[in-house]
């Protein structure tokens, strides 16, 4: 299936900027990644001789999904942590209008006695924050013209599309490549974060979604990370492997091919939807989700 024409209504505050010299620099102060996130499928509750509890955000959670845990943490009622973002006083970039998502880092958090929703989300922006700005970059370092929040966002992505840690590298020069060239990113993810969903299966009647994530319609980054990204995807956001891959899909596990030849992605994808029973699939840049 042919590609989707990008729209006419780019979001002007995610919209990468190419440079005079047709290069990309990154404007940001500085990034680091420094420290061990943990990244486990559930949450994990470790009891102590004083009660004293540990929380467990896995890399490449929704914001929606450490809110839950948390409820569940201090035994409260689902919703009341979602309730609390605005009460909390968390300390995020101005781009992000008061939404946590992206910085909710991954990481075991202790849970005290006199735990509150509002101390444990402060607790995982401090610790994003630690994480993102502690650090200038490399002096003459070529990046992507974008600030921190932007670079979150970056990784957000790589954290939802990449098979595994190896193919990061190369998910993050497939949107750097794409942003270059004034391609939309047509990436399932972010198209599945705006229809509040996970799955394998994307239409191409969800393709027309009228969604600010949908970046098979919308030009440049969606206007927020799409989850909360671990080290490794934020170190392939500033540090893409070199290349000039424009596609990519996970025709099955352990095998994402990555091509910069349109065809080929078109025969990629034909196989992947083979190898799905023969339901067809819009041919997404990314691994279907």
């Amino acid at each position: 299936m042919q590609m989707n024409s990008p729209s006419r209504k780019p979001l002007r505050r995610t919209t990468i900027r190419l440079t005079p010299r047709g290069r990309l620099t990154l404007v940001a102060a500085g990034f680091v990644v420094a420290g061990a996130a943990v990244a486990v499928p559930l949450l994990t509750l470790h009891g102590a001789a004083d009660r004293s509890t540990t929380l467990v955000v896995p890399e490449g959670w929704r914001a929606s999904q450490v809110y839950d845990a948390v409820d569940k943490a201090l035994t409260l009622p689902a919703g009341t942590t979602r309730q609390s973002v605005g009460s909390a006083g968390l300390e995020l970039p101005g781009e992000a209008e008061g939404n946590p998502e992206g910085y909710l880092f991954p990481a075991t958090y202790p849970v005290a006695r006199d735990a509150t929703p509002q101390s444990l989300l402060r607790s995982m922006v401090g610790t994003a924050h630690q994480r993102f700005d502690k650090a200038p970059l490399a002096a003459g370092a070529q990046r992507d013209a974008m600030n921190v929040y932007q670079a979150v966002t970056v990784a957000s992505i790589v954290q939802a599309e990449a098979a595994n840690k190896a193919d990061m590298g190369k998910v993050a020069r497939v949107v750097f490549n794409r942003l270059q060239r004034g391609m939309p990113l047509q990436m399932d993810a972010t198209l599945n974060y705006g229809l509040d969903r996970r799955t394998l299966d994307t239409t191409v009647a969800d393709t027309r979604s009228d969604s600010p994530y949908n970046s098979y319609q919308r030009m440049g980054l969606p206007p927020t990370p799409i989850d909360n990204p671990g080290e490794d995807a934020m170190r392939a956001a500033l540090n893409p492997t070199p290349g000039d891959w424009l596609y990519f899909v996970t025709v099955k596990p352990g095998d994402t091919r990555f091509t910069a030849d349109y065809a080929e992605h078109q025969r990629n994808v034909a196989e992947f939807n083979a190898l799905r029973g023969g339901a067809q699939q819009p041919s997404a840049v990314g691994r279907p989700r």
